[in-house]
């Protein structure tokens, strides 16, 4: 399986401590998912995809990014492989024009995704994961639908429909927000340094929404419920009917 984790905040965010710092970083997990990382960091209306395949623990690419990086939106993932060798063609966050996507889980059976996605969106895959296709299978919805987050909801709902797809947990971002779907494997949140009051003569820290494959620090997360799906912007997280 794999590991994700990414945030939303109004305000430019280190994420150095959910990167690496925390008892349960990226970084601390990679250990048991060593199989490549991915961080996808929103800069100046453009996304930045920095991927390796080493483990990210590791890798001393993966720490000088870590020490450096800096977002109002990122989405990160560690990949411990299920399906497709290590090569960079398989590691997430996987992109397209101004979506960004990460998978958590395997999907048992591609063939229903593949059939329901354009041609065009199946041309664009690189990789030999159920993952690539998945996330062709959501585009297709969102091309489709003409709205993000119509596009969105309508492929939630045709995945829901499909028996026996196995574990199909991911995060799509549009730049903006975050849409992140649980199917199989956890999602939690959290709304870190809302409301935390700074020691004397220590720097304020900037409130990010967080959602991660699993509580990355001891603080107070919240599960998302099965077959969930949220968005995520500076506001907070917002359940999605459907």
């Amino acid at each position: 399986m794999c590991r994700m984790f990414g945030f939303v905040s109004m305000e430019s965010v280190v994420p150095r401590a959910l990167l690496r710092d925390a008892p349960r970083s990226l970084q601390t997990l990679s250990h048991a998912h060593p199989d490549g990382w991915g961080i996808a960091l929103r800069a100046a209306d453009d996304w930045v995809v920095h991927r390796g395949t080493a483990c990210a623990a590791r890798c001393e690419r993966y720490a000088e990014l870590v020490d450096a990086a800096e977002s109002r939106l990122l989405v990160a993932h560690i990949r411990q492989k299920t399906r497709g060798e290590t090569k960079l063609a398989n590691t997430h966050p996987f992109r397209r024009g101004a979506f960004v996507f990460a998978h958590n889980g395997t999907v048992t059976d591609t063939a229903p995704l593949v059939a329901h996605s354009s041609p065009a969106r199946l041309a664009e895959i690189e990789g030999e994961t159920d993952s690539e296709r998945l996330f062709a299978f959501v585009l297709t919805h969102l091309d489709r639908a003409g709205d993000v987050e119509a596009g969105v909801i309508a492929a939630v709902r045709e995945l829901h429909g499909i028996a026996g797809l196995g574990s199909a947990s991911f995060l799509l971002s549009c730049g903006a927000r975050i849409y992140a779907h649980r199917l199989g494997r956890s999602l939690f949140t959290i709304v870190r340094h809302a409301a935390a009051v700074p020691a004397a003569g220590a720097q304020r820290r900037t409130a990010a929404v967080v959602v991660a494959s699993e509580q990355l620090t001891d603080e107070l997360w919240t599960e998302l419920p099965e077959r969930a799906l949220v968005v995520i912007d500076p506001a907070g997280a917002r359940t999605l009917a459907l």
